[in-house]
């Protein structure tokens, strides 16, 4: 069950929309903590990757349940893309589950190719 009471952003020094906006990019995007730091700085934000990482054990569970719920649910009818990978000089199987927005719903990576256990 999950709330939608906005987090207390008292006793901190930077303001509520600079910590919401690094929230959003470490979660939206998958970032690093320097990452994230590194593209504060462009916009002449100083702060440290320590700091992103407090604050998203703070009030980061919060955010990706945020992001989650916003999330367009999945298209009714779906298919398998496979890409052939090498990893490390290794061929490796990629199959992605995608609806017809284009959204990925899984993803699947194999030594092997096994179309069956993709499917189940």
């Amino acid at each position: 069950m999950t709330t939608n009471i906005a987090p207390s952003y008292n006793r901190h020094r930077y303001p509520a929309e600079i910590i919401s906006y690094t929230l959003w990019l470490y979660y939206r995007f998958s970032l690093s903590f320097r990452d994230v730091e590194e593209l504060l700085a462009a916009r002449r934000v100083m702060l440290s990757y320590e700091t992103v990482r407090r604050w998203t054990l703070k009030f980061g569970q919060q955010y990706a349940n945020e992001l989650r719920r916003r999330r367009p649910p999945p298209g009714d009818t779906w298919h398998l893309d496979e890409v052939f990978l090498t990893i490390n000089g290794k061929t490796a199987y990629l199959w992605r589950a995608v609806d017809q927005h284009g959204t990925v719903l899984d993803i699947l990576v194999q030594s092997r190719r096994n179309k069956h256990a993709v499917a189940f």
